[in-house]
């Protein structure tokens, strides 16, 4: 047995394997309903990080009341505040910036 495999594999190599085991970066939560948006995740990301600067720390496409039913959902870390901002998917309107509640979604 190879006991310099490690080595040889180094940090690249340790890198390419977690990468082949994590999931899509593409994915989120609801995004079967990304058809339905006439805003793209990547526009509603940027209206979102406006309204909130920070690091999103999840993100989903739902249908709830409000605007035109279909919403995407972002909670914002800043600090050790999470905000969760919501961006309307027809129109990209912000339809909600508030601290996330004691019982987040």
């Amino acid at each position: 047995m190879d006991i310099t495999l490690p080595r040889r594999l180094g940090l690249v190599g340790m890198a390419a394997i977690l990468l082949a085991f994590a999931p899509p970066a593409l994915a989120y939560s609801g995004q079967k309903l990304a058809g339905e948006a006439k805003i793209s995740i990547e526009r509603a990301r940027e209206i979102a990080l406006k309204a909130h600067p920070g690091k999103i720390t999840d993100e989903e496409l739902e249908r709830e009341a409000g605007g035109s039913g279909l919403r995407y959902s972002f909670d914002i870390k800043h600090g050790r505040v999470t905000q969760e901002v919501g961006v309307d998917a027809a129109t990209g309107q912000v339809l909600e910036n508030a601290p996330e509640g004691p019982n987040p979604d």
